[in-house]
C-alpha cells in the first residue's frame, strides 16, 4: 500500500536459522473466544500483546476500537507498535527468527502472503476459526479470503483491503460544455470508460482541454506494477500462469504497455514519472487531474468537506477500472510460529475481525473485507454512502493479487522497474516485455 522496500531473503537460509535458533515454544490448543484467554508458556499474566502494524489512518481506527477490547478484557493489554511501512518488513524477519518473537501479532501484506507461511513463520489457524462461534469465515470477501491459506492451511485473517478502482472528477464529466465538445469531437456522447481504449482517448480528451486526462503513478518497483496491471488485466493479459510461468511477454501485455505508455505521453500530468499514489492524490485534489487509478479509499478523502480538496470535495466518484478487473491488495493479521500468547493473541484478532465489529471498524472508516458490511445500511448512514460500499464490493469481487508465490515481493518490484524504464524511453516496449518474463523466470528458479 506504501512505497516498499526489498529485504531479500533465503527462504533456506531463513528456516536454517529458524531450526537453529528457535526452539518452539509449547503449541497451543485453539479456544473459543467466549471462554478466558488462556496463558500460554512464556506469557505473563496479565497477557500484554505486543502489535507491529503500519502507521496510517486504519491503524487509528485499530487503536480506538482496541480500548473497548481492552474494558471487556482487562486480563489482555495491548502494545502497539506502529511505523512506516518501509521499516516493518525488516523488523518482522528478525522477530520470527528470535527463540521467542517481539511481536503476538503482526500485519501481513499482499505479496508476503505465501513467502511467510511457506517458510513457517505464521501459526495455522483453521481449529481457531472452526472454533470460535459465529465468526462466520465465508462472510470475508471471496478474492480477500482466498489468499488467507497456503497449502490448505489458513494462516491469516483479512484487516483491510486497498483495491484498485477508476476515481474521477464527476462534475467535468456532467459539465454540458465538455459533453459537447466531445459530441463534436468524436461523434459521441461524454461517458465513464470501461475499456482502455476508452479511457486513453478520454485522457487525450481532457489535456486537450487544459485539464491532464489522468494522474498516473509510473514510479519504480511496486507503484507502477499496481496500477499497470489493471491494464494487462483489461487486455485479458497476466504476469503468470497457474503454474508460477513468466507470461508477460504476449500480445496481451504488449497491447496494455503500449497503450499505459500512449495514456502517459499525452494525457498525465508534465514531470511525473516519478509519481507514487501521494503524487496522484494531490493531483486530483488540486484540480489538475480528471481520472485517476488508485486505492479506492482515496475517495472519501477527496470528498472529505475538512480534506485537501478543499471546493472540490463532493464532486469525486468512483468506478470499476476499465477492463473491470482490478489489482487486489489487502492487509492480513497473523500470529507468528514463535509468538508465546497464541490463544490470547486469537481472542483479540477473532474480536476485532468479528462481524459485528468490523462493521463498526468499517464505519469509522477502515477497508472493507466483509461482504455484510458492505450491505449493511448503518454503515452507508455512518460512513461513506450506499453506493460507495456496493461499489468497492463490485470492485473486489473481480479483483486478482498484485503476485502471488514466494517470490511476490522480489517479483513485484524487479518488473515494476522494468516497466518504469519502459515508459521513461530506456527500453523498447518489446525489449521490456522480454526483460520482464527472463527476470521473472530466472526469480521463480531459486
Amino acid at each position: 500500500m506504501k512505497t516498499k522496500l526489498m529485504f531479500p531473503v533465503s527462504i533456506m537460509l531463513v528456516l536454517s536459522f529458524l531450526l537453529a535458533a528457535c526452539a518452539s515454544p509449547a503449541t497451543q490448543a485453539p479456544a473459543a473466544v467466549e471462554a478466558p484467554a488462556a496463558v500460554a508458556v512464556g506469557c505473563e499474566s496479565p497477557v500484554n500483546l505486543n502489535i507491529i502494524i503500519e502507521q496510517v489512518p486504519d491503524y487509528d481506527i485499530v487503536a480506538e476500537l482496541t480500548k473497548q477490547f481492552e474494558a471487556e478484557n482487562p486480563d489482555i493489554k495491548i502494545t502497539f507498535d506502529a511505523m512506516p511501512y518501509d521499516a516493518m518488513r525488516d523488523k518482522i524477519l528478525t522477530s520470527f527468527l528470535a527463540p521467542k518473537g517481539t511481536y503476538d501479532i503482526i500485519i501481513v501484506d499482499n505479496p508476503w502472503m505465501d513467502e511467510f507461511p511457506a517458510a513457517g513463520f505464521l501459526t495455522e489457524l483453521n481449529d481457531y476459526i472452526e472454533n470460535t462461534p459465529g465468526y462466520n469465515w465465508e462472510d470475508f470477501i471471496g478474492p480477500i479470503r482466498e489468499l488467507t491459506t497456503h497449502d490448505g492451511k489458513i494462516t491469516a485473517i483479512p484487516y483491510l483491503n486497498y483495491a484498485v478502482g477508476m476515481i474521477v472528477r464527476q462534475d467535468l464529466f456532467d459539465d454540458p460544455a465538455m459533453q459537447e465538445k466531445f459530441q463534436a469531437t468524436y461523434n459521441k456522447p461524454l461517458k465513464i470508460p470501461t475499456t482502455l481504449d476508452e479511457y486513453v482517448e478520454v485522457g487525450k480528451f481532457f489535456k486537450e482541454n487544459g485539464i491532464a486526462g489522468a494522474a498516473m503513478q509510473p514510479q519504480k518497483g511496486y507503484k507502477i506494477l499496481e496500477e499497470w496491471k489493471n491494464w494487462l488485466y483489461a487486455e485479458g493479459g497476466d504476469l503468470m500462469d497457474d503454474s508460477g510461468k513468466a507470461t508477460a511477454n504476449s500480445p496481451e501485455a504488449k497491447a496494455a504497455l503500449e497503450k499505459y505508455m500512449d495514456m502517459y505521453e499525452n494525457a498525465a500530468p508534465p514531470n511525473s514519472m516519478n509519481w507514487g499514489f501521494d503524487d496522484a492524490l494531490r493531483s486530483m485534489a488540486s484540480g489538475d487531474s480528471a481520472t485517476m487509478i488508485s486505492y479506492n479509499w482515496m475517495l472519501p478523502s477527496l470528498n472529505d468537506p475538512d480534506g485537501q480538496a478543499g471546493d472540490l470535495a463532493g464532486n469525486f466518484q468512483l468506478y470499476p477500472v476499465p477492463g473491470g478487473k482490478a489489482v487486489l491488495g489487502a492487509w492480513y493479521w497473523a500470529i507468528p510460529q514463535n509468538a508465546a500468547c497464541k490463544d490470547a493473541a486469537w481472542k483479540y484478532i477473532s474480536w476485532l475481525t468479528s462481524p459485528e465489529i468490523d462493521k463498526m471498524r468499517t464505519a469509522m472508516g477502515g477497508g472493507v473485507v466483509r461482504e455484510s458490511t458492505t450491505q449493511d445500511p448503518k454503515v452507508w448512514e455512518e460512513g461513506f454512502g450506499e453506493y460507495f460500499y456496493k461499489t468497492v464490493n463490485t470492485i473486489l469481487g473481480n479483483s486478482e493479487p498484485l503476485a502471488r508465490g514466494v517470490h511476490a515481493d522480489e517479483i513485484s518490484i524487479e518488473v515494476g522497474n522494468l516497466l518504469n524504464s519502459a515508459v521513461a524511453g530506456e527500453m523498447t516496449v518489446e525489449e521490456a516485455l522480454a526483460a520482464i518474463d527472463a527476470k521473472i523466470t530466472e526469480i521463480q528458479s531459486k
